[in-house]
């Protein structure tokens, strides 16, 4: 979440507060946190003056003054899941993202590795630093905030949603994958090498078959995907400033691509954004609001990483959100435009969707992903109705595969390191109560279904163990009140 310092010459000329309270040794926050609510931590300094005599003897006392302690901040965050998330990466690059679906409360928010920030209270040795600096896996980066992957297969459910709420296609809508697709000259490769076969829309989201949705997203355009994409949370940073190394992302589409690139849109660009590939970029927490979003069936929620004492009940949200939809319905309000959208007010729990039946279709389908038979993360399922979850499997190329190395077939381990994939998975759970959203990227650690979604099985029972003592403990607290 950061690290503290001593203060720095800088900070005394940028922040009035720490000038106003400095004495030698005083140690503010660097980055994250630290430095987001450094004011309110730091307090102010309380003065003794004495009369002293020649030798430095305190002869009186001349003036006292307490000084005042700083705030208490106290964050949304899980010990015992934040404590699994390390556990669960240590030794890998990546990021675990665990958010309530319905307060926005981001109860683990892990970046992987991390760094001793007591390294920095005293000034870090120049070794140290080198040490840190030099890491490879990056771990001065926060990646769940601050890291930039392309979302592979884990945007094919908002892929389908976008094109079932644009009346691009229906649920049943056919297509015969082959194991590639031929466009304008180029080869669109599926994921499957001999191909899927006739698959529907509920079967393309299951065994996740890019060719599927390579015709979905060419009936789509990646325009109408992208506003679909910037209302679920895309292309924007999540917690509004808390954090100042939050990053945003990136959506494209083809006015960007025009104002930034002097280039025209293709319809290969689309074909490959369809599938989470090309310019577009996420950040873990993105997929994971994402998630969130759609679990919860498909409204607005306001993510925070810090304790809200008058933060709404669930089930006065779950209320808030029946009669949010329900008025949608009655009025037979159109989809706001995203310029609307992003200016709803705080609390408005705002449906994202035209169709509610469209988004419990999505939903569905990515409980088939995970636990049916021939579901890409089947092998991760938990068959307990208590903890079982439903989610997406991804993965992202950081490299383009060439027709040579395809034909190799090189194992993962055959692959130089900083050229594998990334690894992904979204999920929400448990399915048949969703309170919670997870989004866990694995660097360069190949299938999301191998390296990724085993984390979210071992995740889930502890997520739901924890938020029922949590809620158990609320209930005791609120009867004593």
């Amino acid at each position: 979440m950061g690290y503290v310092a001593e203060a720095s010459e800088n900070d005394l000329l940028n922040n009035e507060i720490i000038k106003n309270n400095h004495v030698p040794g005083l140690r503010v926050g660097k980055i994250g946190l630290e430095k987001t609510f450094e004011n309110d931590l730091l307090g102010t300094n309380g003065v003794q003056r004495y009369e002293v005599n020649a030798y430095g003897k305190r002869i009186s006392q001349l003036d006292h003054k307490e000084g005042v302690k700083g705030k208490n901040i106290k964050l949304t965050l899980d010990t015992e899941v934040q404590k699994l998330s390390n556990e669960l990466l240590v030794g890998k690059s990546g990021s675990i993202s665990v958010m309530n679906i319905y307060t926005g409360e981001v109860i683990a928010m892990h970046s992987s590795p991390s760094f001793d920030p007591n390294l920095f209270l005293y000034g870090i040795s120049t070794k140290d630093w080198n040490e840190i600096r030099e890491d490879p896996l990056k771990p001065l980066l926060n990646k769940t905030v601050s890291g930039l992957y392309s979302p592979g297969s884990t945007i094919k459910p908002l892929v389908a949603l976008s094109a079932l709420e644009n009346d691009v296609i229906t649920p049943n809508q056919k297509v015969r994958c082959t194991g590639k697709m031929e466009m304008y000259g180029h080869t669109y490769h599926c994921w499957k090498e001999k191909g899927h076969g006739i698959m529907d829309l509920r079967n393309g989201i299951k065994q996740s078959c890019d060719v599927y949705f390579y015709e979905t997203a060419r009936k789509l355009g990646v325009d109408r995907l992208n506003l679909t994409a910037l209302k679920f949370g895309l292309g924007n940073t999540v917690l509004k400033g808390i954090l100042a190394n939050e990053k945003k992302g990136l959506v494209p589409s083809t006015k960007w691509k025009k104002d930034n690139l002097g280039r025209g849109w293709v319809l290969g660009e689309t074909l490959i954004t369809g599938i989470g590939q090309g310019y577009i970029q996420t950040t873990p927490l993105q997929l994971c609001l994402m998630t969130a979003q759609l679990a919860n069936g498909g409204f607005k929620i306001y993510p925070r990483i810090t304790v809200d004492e008058n933060q709404e009940s669930l089930e006065s949200i779950k209320h808030k959100m029946a009669q949010s939809a329900l008025k949608e319905k009655q009025y037979a309000s159109p989809l706001r435009k995203v310029e609307e959208f992003l200016k709803i007010g705080h609390r408005e729990y705002h449906p994202l969707f035209r169709n509610p039946e469209n988004v419990k279709f999505v939903l569905e389908a990515m409980f088939s992903s995970t636990n049916e038979f021939m579901g890409t993360s089947y092998s991760s399922r938990i068959e307990d109705p208590k903890y079982q979850f439903a989610g997406k499997t991804g993965t992202a190329q950081v490299k383009r595969i060439t027709e040579q190395a395809r034909e190799l077939d090189l194992h993962i381990s055959q692959i130089p390191y900083e050229e594998r994939d990334h690894a992904l998975y979204t999920a929400f759970g448990p399915y048949n109560n969703p309170t919670y959203a997870v989004s866990i990227i694995v660097e360069h650690a190949g299938s999301g279904s191998t390296a990724a979604a085993p984390i979210a099985k071992k995740l889930f029972k502890l997520i739901i163990d924890r938020h029922e003592l949590r809620e158990k403990v609320k209930n005791q607290n609120s009867i004593k009140t």
